[in-house]
């Protein structure tokens, strides 16, 4: 058929910018964009951290459960202005922000130097295998990759809450500690 449409197109011009505020609100902590109601979207907002925290929570389960009731609250807080790398390397770049603030739970320190010694990630790329022998450290724990095997040599020194008792680990089994 030949000749003028009915209609006149719709116009798409800013579609594409609308739809970067969008996601920029949802998932970084950007601004409402206009016509928006604050409060589905921040429903929303709510509802995408959490799939999130779960996404990362099944990559690094000992980081979870080291924060325990915690987990939830210090993933969102952390996670509130960063838009997702990925599960794996949130969850790394979570582990080592909370390293640096000397607030990373001692099994979420074994994790992370076994991820350390296993792969190199510097921050900004995919996480690659490391191919020669490695050592990695968090917390007091410490990981060795020798040949594509990891060893945890040293696990991170957990405090008890009474002197000689026993102290649950992430998992919450006992560990017992002599004096």
């Amino acid at each position: 058929m030949t000749g003028t449409p009915d209609r006149a197109p719709t116009p798409r011009v800013g579609l594409a910018e609308r739809q970067a505020e969008l996601v920029a609100a949802l998932v970084a902590g950007g601004e409402p964009p206009a016509g928006f109601a604050p409060g589905p979207l921040a429903a929303t907002r709510a509802a995408l951290l959490r799939k999130r925290a779960g996404e990362v929570a099944r990559h690094w389960p000992l980081l979870a459960a080291g924060l325990g009731a915690g987990w939830s609250t210090t993933f969102a807080d952390w996670a509130a202005r960063r838009p997702t790398a990925g599960s794996l390397r949130d969850g790394w770049d979570l582990a080592r922000t909370l390293r640096e603030q000397d607030a990373l739970p001692p099994a979420a320190a074994e994790e992370l130097a076994v991820r350390e010694a296993r792969l190199r990630y510097d921050g900004r790329g995919t996480p690659r295998p490391r191919r020669l022998p490695a050592v990695g450290r968090a917390g007091g724990a410490v990981a060795v990759q020798i040949a594509g095997r990891v060893r945890l040599l040293r696990p991170a020194p957990r405090v008890s809450t009474l002197a000689g008792d026993a102290v649950p680990d992430a998992a919450g089994s006992e560990l017992w500690i002599s004096d």
